[in-house]
């Protein structure tokens, strides 16, 4: 029973956690977005590295992948020097 009790709780727990995710996405996206616009010091190495990130990152979300998503949003956020 305890067991039965616990696998519930992960349960609940996971599936409240994905959609706060899936939300986070478009929001971070956003982010790097407006950044991307106003960002002058960027080298266009950097700015092509951004990009990619952002483009894998929608691509990530689209699919349902939205960990994965936010992680990789995170990496071009933190290139951009933006949380």
């Amino acid at each position: 029973m305890k067991n039965l009790m616990l696998i519930s709780a992960v349960v609940a727990v996971i599936s409240i956690a994905t959609p706060a995710n899936a939300f986070q996405c478009p929001v971070d996206m956003k982010k790097i977005d407006a950044a991307l616009s106003a960002q002058t010091n960027l080298t266009a190495q950097q700015k092509s590295m951004v990009k990619e990130l952002r483009e894998k990152g929608e691509t990530l979300h689209k699919s349902g992948n939205h960990k994965a998503s936010v992680d990789t949003l995170a990496k071009a956020m933190k290139l951009l020097g933006i949380t």
